[in-house]
């Protein structure tokens, strides 16, 4: 007689569920060397328990940072991507979005959330667009359209203050009271997502994320600076808070507890010299990751 998992290595695929253990779709690019984008969300999120299912939007050799990479568009892939995962029965805790690099991608995201979103799973929107108060190369006043009917479909939402003003249509400033930044974290309430967390908030020797949930307080969490920014660590930001909110952790402490890591892994790179364009050594702490 057959052992038990040899039975069930033969069955038909229609009589097996790949839904067993928790997953996350991670949506995003994909880079080979620089750390960032899927290159660190898989990792992150599997230390924290979970699945990572990565969708890639493109492919880097490197990442943008460096003076020469290779790139794959690979917006035609998505959709034949998707419904590979549609035909498998996928179902998602979590979905997370990171770098999309066309109005047209947005297009494909959205399609996937009307395939895989549901009542019980937490959308997490990582609305990269652009810093400093300048859009990327990539983005165009059309993309930031279309990336604003992205974020309706959001649980949480993760924008820097560039891309928190650039949904908002507020002019970038860098010196928001958090009074004001409260006025933009309510119009992005009102788009759709209940929390909400605006990262890289300058105030002196200290870096907040201003977060907000809906019918609750407001607050700032702050940490004090540490190095310069470094490619990816918004990629492990929104890594965490989409793994913690699938676990069910606290947004609070959630936020916390990403700020706290990335401040080790920025302590870290310079403890090791390690150059901007590379990221941080976050394998280095992975273990201490719960």
């Amino acid at each position: 007689m057959p052992h038990l998992d040899e039975r069930r290595d033969n069955m038909p695929e229609n009589n097996v569920s790949h839904n067993n253990q928790k997953k996350i779709a991670a949506i995003n690019d994909y880079s080979g060397f620089g750390r960032c984008s899927i290159a660190v969300e898989l990792p992150v999120i599997s230390a924290m328990k979970i699945q990572c299912c990565p969708m890639p939007t493109s492919i880097f050799s490197n990442h943008t940072g460096f003076d020469s990479f290779y790139f794959k568009d690979f917006t035609e892939n998505m959709p034949p991507y998707m419904a590979e995962w549609k035909k498998l029965n996928l179902k998602f805790d979590g979905i997370v979005t990171g770098f999309l690099g066309s109005h047209n991608q947005i297009a494909i995201v959205e399609e996937f959330f009307k395939n895989f979103k549901t009542e019980d799973n937490i959308v997490v929107i990582d609305p990269v667009m652009g810093d400093y108060g300048n859009l990327y190369p990539t983005y165009t006043d059309e993309t930031c359209q279309e990336m604003k009917k992205l974020v309706k479909y959001a649980d949480i939402l993760t924008p820097n203050l560039t891309e928190a003003c650039i949904l908002t249509d507020e002019p970038y400033r860098p010196d928001y009271s958090n009074d004001e930044l409260k006025k933009i974290a309510m119009k992005l309430v009102a788009m759709g997502p209940s929390k909400i967390v605006i990262t890289g908030i300058q105030r002196g020797h200290y870096i907040g994320n201003y977060c907000y949930e809906k019918n609750r307080e407001d607050y700032l969490i702050k940490t004090m600076k540490v190095g310069t920014q470094r490619s990816g660590t918004g990629d492990i930001f929104a890594s965490i808070i989409a793994a913690d909110a699938v676990n069910g952790v606290n947004f609070h402490e959630s936020v916390r507890k990403a700020s706290t890591f990335i401040k080790k892994c920025i302590l870290k790179a310079i403890e090791m010299d390690i150059p901007l364009t590379d990221g941080v050594p976050f394998e280095e702490l992975l273990t201490t990751l719960k």
